[in-house]
């Protein structure tokens, strides 16, 4: 946690400093975005991969989703993964953090590897192709819009932790109704953050050049592709969820 602190001082000073002086290095800045949607893409062909490859092995499938305790496993260790890479970025050489994403992305294959028995092949072709083209658009809006959208992040971060909780309740509950709600609001809710993520990167990155430490833009990379790959994840799995729900 300290080490998240000091990171989000860096940026506050950052950026700060950014929204004084007007010629910042765009070239720099840009180079860090590409970066961030590089690692990003690479993240999400890691984990297509090791979840198309465990759907076809027996063994794998056994070993993951045959007791409870190895699911458990595997969603604390993902926990733990995103908690540790955000929280100790200003710790993490470089390198480091790159090596937790990534494996993150493979731990991530393997528990998504169950989408490949719950939905048709075609439907999860035609859900990633809407999710990246929405993605897609929300990131260039995130990118190229002059409004600020911190705001708009405090309202979707709580409508974030009420879509988990009423997740959480329609477990038990098992209300269609209920569910068909969920899933347009979290496709709602991740568009959102796409663009409110996307902004927040790019001020962070402007922010790094100010900040004295030669391996922060790197970092800053690191952290944004990690923060939109869980967008796009999160707006895929519900995206599926919809055009699952259209086929029912």
């Amino acid at each position: 946690m300290k080490d998240y602190i000091e990171f989000q001082d860096h940026y506050d000073r950052g950026l700060s400093d950014t929204r004084s002086e007007s010629s910042v290095g765009t070239s720099s800045v840009s180079g860090v975005m590409t970066r961030v949607y590089i690692w990003m893409t690479a993240a999400l062909c890691i984990t297509a991969a090791t979840a198309f490859f465990t759907a076809n092995s027996p063994a794998l499938l056994s070993l993951i989703f045959g007791n409870s305790i190895s699911i458990w496993v595997l969603f604390i260790l993902e926990l733990g993964l995103v908690m540790g890479i955000s929280s100790g970025i200003t710790r993490l050489s470089p390198s480091s953090a790159t090596m937790l994403f990534l494996l993150y992305a493979v731990v991530n294959g393997l528990t998504l590897s169950a989408i490949f028995f719950a939905y048709e092949l075609g439907t999860i072709s035609q859900a990633f192709a809407a999710s990246a083209l929405t993605f897609g658009v929300m990131s260039f809006v995130g990118v190229t819009t002059k409004r600020d959208l911190s705001g708009l992040g405090g309202i979707l971060f709580m409508a974030l932790i009420g879509l988990i909780i009423a997740s959480v309740i329609n477990i038990f509950w098992a209300n269609s109704t209920m569910d068909a709600i969920i899933t347009y609001a979290g496709v709602f809710i991740f568009v959102g953050l796409t663009a409110y993520d996307t902004q927040k990167i790019k001020d962070m990155t402007t922010a790094a050049e100010y900040s004295g430490d030669a391996a922060m833009p790197r970092k800053v990379a690191i952290l944004g592709a990690l923060s939109l790959y869980l967008d796009f994840i999160n707006l895929f799995l519900y995206i599926l969820r919809l055009f699952g729900r259209g086929r029912d």
